[in-house]
């Protein structure tokens, strides 16, 4: 190995240099921080996601469509809601690789992330201020906007700690502990969510002020590694377009892990992401809000029990794919449940077993791709772009959904799911990094 210029770190960290990154991401495992660190980013990891996860899961489900129809009436839900999640969902598509560019490029003591974790969260707390006060659909949609864009600069980052800092061989384990975080927050989202019902501009104020703080102690409790002598990269506008593509023949297997991601979650949160309104209208439940935390609660089971399994299995067998090929199939056997039974009982089965299903997928999916980023001196802006597959299906989700619902009707969702699920399951068989 060349000779490195080693780069301040906090007293609690490893020392690291211009290259640990390059050698961590090629899978020389040699951890750029000890264990005891490691372990308290592993638990940190955890709120951190949480506080982000919340709100995508208790907004574009819960807080959004019941404002959409405290404004607007039922009559033109389904589509205003189409609206200001489409618009919304494109922002958080454009934001989230940025904020990656940017971070990537950012040369502080505070380090490459740790700035725009806490400038990304409380940028959002006050876009959801906003949100809160907003009266009209322009000024919905420009809040959500803001919403959108302000919380994937801080998720962008945060998403990058992974191969920043966790060696190729606990990435399993760092993975099903992110993934704990991210899937409780996105459908214990829906259980908070639901508490503020009837009273959605101070659910809109509560996760504003939860997750600057989660995110606050998550950066002072792992405090990020100084950047400012890593070497600056030059920045040019071919570099910056650049941003929003990775050449699928110089990186087929980048292009695959995203394009398998995208579809399995595209179909998994166009069902779940729209339970308020196919409760209300589909299985004609007379109070969805009093119903959803429960569901919320069974879903968590299946997704927690699966998690905490198949991340350490995945690490001790050394393989990703038949996770990733089981939750798909588990998935849509249970979507399969309300689409030819549509009772209310269905669904709530259908919750807990493709929470399970989904739960495998989660598990695997953040070490999966962490092992297949074309760049190592990229991290957050190569995961900026895989992060859109993940958070643009659960923003989307109302659009999406709204789109087949006007075109088809409600029972269309569930094989429209179903297809996706497989398809995006198969994306991953052609992957060569990792088995």
């Amino acid at each position: 190995m060349t000779s490195e210029t080693s780069i301040p770190a906090p007293e609690s960290a490893a020392p690291v240099t211009t290259n640990t990154f390059v050698g961590t991401a090629a899978g020389n495992d040699d951890p750029p921080a000890p264990i005891k660190g490691l372990r308290r980013l592993m638990v940190w990891i955890i709120p951190a996601n949480l506080g982000i996860y919340l709100i995508w899961g208790a907004l574009p489900g819960i807080l959004l469509p019941q404002q959409v129809t405290l404004l607007f009436g039922e009559k033109d839900q389904v589509a205003n809601l189409a609206i200001v999640a489409t618009i919304g969902a494109f922002a958080a598509m454009v934001a989230q690789p940025i904020a990656g560019q940017i971070s990537d490029r950012t040369r502080s003591r505070f380090g490459r992330r740790a700035p725009w974790i806490l400038l990304g969260s409380l940028a959002g707390g006050l876009s959801l201020v906003g949100l809160a006060f907003a009266n009209s659909l322009v000024g919905m949609i420009i809040a959500w906007t803001l919403v959108q864009i302000s919380y994937n600069f801080a998720q962008g980052p945060l998403t990058a700690v992974m191969p920043d800092r966790v060696p190729l061989r606990r990435r399993g384990t760092f993975a099903a502990l992110s993934g704990i975080g991210l899937m409780v927050g996105a459908l214990g989202g829906t259980i908070v969510g639901s508490l503020f019902f009837h009273s959605v501009a101070v659910g809109y104020v509560f996760f504003a002020v939860f997750s600057l703080v989660v995110l606050g102690l998550f950066v002072l409790a792992n405090p990020d590694y100084s950047s400012r002598q890593l070497q600056r990269e030059p920045f040019t506008l071919a570099d910056f377009l650049k941003t929003f593509w990775v050449n699928p023949v110089a990186h087929p297997d980048f292009f695959w892990a995203f394009t398998g991601r995208l579809l399995l979650y595209t179909g998994y949160f166009a069902v779940t992401g729209y339970q308020l309104y196919l409760l209300s209208n589909y299985f004609h439940v007379a109070h969805p809000e009093q119903i959803i935390p429960v569901l919320g609660l069974l879903s968590l089971v299946g997704i927690l029990v699966s998690t905490i399994v198949a991340g350490p299995l995945s690490d001790r067998i050394g393989r990703r794919k038949p996770f990733v090929f089981a939750s798909a199939v588990v998935v849509s056997l249970a979507f399969l449940l309300p689409w030819l039974w549509p009772d209310v009982t269905a669904w709530v089965i259908m919750t807990v077993v493709s929470g399970f299903g989904f739960g495998m997928f989660q598990a695997v999916d953040t070490a999966l791709m962490s092992e297949v980023l074309p760049s190592a001196k990229s991290f957050a802006k190569d995961l900026g772009v895989v992060n859109i597959a993940a958070t643009l299906p659960q923003t989307l989700a109302p659009g999406v959904a709204g789109a087949i619902i006007l075109a088809f009707g409600y029972a269309a969702l569930f094989p429209i799911a179903i297809v996706l699920g497989i398809l995006g399951a198969l994306a991953v068989w052609p992957i060569k990094a990792t088995r």
